[in-house]
C-alpha cells in the first residue's frame, strides 16, 4: 500500500485559493506594498490558512545572501553560551537575520563537519567558539570567503576577528587575589582540556611561580559540569599539605564544589575557598555566594554579531581583536 508524501504549499496553491494570479502573489512575497491591499489583505490570510513557507533558494542564489548566521558552541549544556546567544540575538533578529546554531563536543572534528554543513546552507558569515580549527576548516572558510568572528577569548590569534577576553590574564588575577588574601596551597581545577581552559591554568601556574608557590593541577577527561566538581573535591582533600583555595575553570565546576563541601560539612571559606569563572546568576545567589571572574558574556555575543554583520555589508577595516575585559568579585567564598 502506498502512502501519500505530504505535499508542499506553493505559491499557486494560495493564488487558486485568492482567486488571483501566481504572478500577483509573487509581487505581494517580493513586496506586500506592490499589491493593492484588499487583495493583500486575502494573500496574507491564505498564507496563514495553508502554513506556506517560502523557498529561500532562488532569492539566495541571485542575490548570494541567506540572511543566515552559523553559530557554534562546543556544547548545549554549558550555561555560559545562555547570554551568548542572547546578544547574538539582540542584534541578528531586529536586522532579518535568522542564526543557524549547531555544537561540536569540543571536538575539532567535529566541529569541521559542522562547519561544511553550515556552509553548504549559504550562511552569510560564522561565529565560532573555538580559535584553534583543523586545516581543512581553515581551507573551507578561506574558500567559501564567509566572514568569520570568533568569541571568548583574545589570547589567540584569530582566523580574522576575536571579541572576547584574555582568559589567561583573567585567571592569573584571580590566583592572584586569593594569594593576596593568604592563601597557600592553591589548586586549579580544569575539565576536558579546551584552549580556554588550558590558558586559564597557564595563568594561574603565572601567579603561582611568580609567588614561588607549589601549582596543584587538578584536570579531568570529562567535560566541566557540577557533577564534575563534586566527585574531584575527594582528590583535593586527600592533598597534603592540605589545599586551602581552588580555582575552578568556571562556576559550574565551582557549584560542583560548593554544594559538595556542604554535604561534607567543609565551611567555606574558613576551611576551603573556591573560585569560579564566568558570574553565573547560580553561583552570584548561592550562600555563601561565590566568588568569580565576572564576563561580559551578552555584550560577546552582541558586539560578535554587530561586527559580523557590518563585515557582511561590507565593511572592510576591522579591529582584529575586541577585549571587552572582566571583572574580579570576590563574593564570599575566599
Amino acid at each position: 500500500m502506498s502512502k501519500n508524501k505530504a505535499k508542499r504549499t506553493t505559491l499557486q496553491d494560495i493564488a487558486d485559493v485568492v482567486g488571483m494570479t501566481k504572478m500577483t502573489v509573487s509581487r505581494y512575497m517580493k513586496n506586500p506594498n506592490l499589491v493593492k491591499v484588499s487583495s493583500r489583505i486575502q494573500i496574507e490570510s491564505a498564507i496563514n490558512k495553508l502554513g506556506y513557507i517560502p523557498n529561500r533558494a532562488p532569492n539566495i542564489l541571485s542575490k548570494g545572501k541567506s540572511h543566515a548566521i552559523g553559530v557554534l558552541f562546543p556544547s548545549i549544556s554549558n550555561h555560559v553560551f545562555d547570554e551568548v546567544l542572547r546578544g547574538i540575538e539582540s542584534v541578528t533578529e531586529p536586522a532579518g537575520y535568522q542564526i543557524m546554531i549547531a555544537h561540536y563536543s569540543y571536538s575539532k572534528e567535529l566541529e569541521e563537519k559542522r562547519i561544511g554543513s553550515l556552509l553548504g546552507y549559504h550562511v552569510d558569515g560564522l561565529i565560532l567558539s573555538e580559535n584553534v580549527h583543523t586545516a581543512n576548516t581553515l581551507r573551507m572558510i578561506s574558500s567559501s570567503g564567509v566572514p568569520v568572528t570568533e568569541i571568548m577569548d583574545t589570547c589567540t590569534p584569530p582566523i580574522q576577528q576575536a571579541v572576547g577576553f584574555n582568559n589567561m590574564q583573567a585567571s592569573q588575577k584571580m590566583t592572584e587575589k586569593l594569594i593576596q588574601k593568604g592563601y597557600k596551597n592553591i589548586a586549579y581545577i580544569g575539565a576536558k582540556g579546551d584552549v580556554r581552559d588550558i590558558l586559564r591554568q597557564r595563568g594561574y601556574e603565572a601567579a603561582i611561580a611568580e609567588h614561588a608557590l607549589k601549582p596543584l593541577i587538578f584536570r579531568s577527561p570529562d567535560v566541566s559540569s557540577i557533577r564534575l566538581g563534586s566527585e574531584i573535591l575527594d582528590s583535593i582533600l586527600r592533598v597534603r599539605p592540605k589545599v586551602d583555595a581552588a580555582i575552578c575553570t568556571n562556576d559550574d565546576v565551582a557549584m560542583g564544589v560548593l554544594l559538595s563541601c556542604k554535604k561534607k560539612g567543609i565551611l567555606i571559606p574558613d576551611e576551603l575557598a573556591v573560585s569560579g569563572m564566568h558570574g553565573h546568576e547560580m553561583g552570584q545567589l548561592y550562600s555563601p555566594k561565590l566568588a568569580s571572574v565576572i564576563t561580559p558574556r551578552f555584550n560577546i555575543g552582541k558586539v560578535a554579531a554587530e561586527q559580523l554583520l557590518s563585515r557582511i555589508d561590507g565593511v572592510q577595516v576591522i579591529d582584529e581583536c575586541i577585549d571587552l575585559g572582566f571583572e574580579i568579585n570576590d563574593g564570599e567564598s575566599i
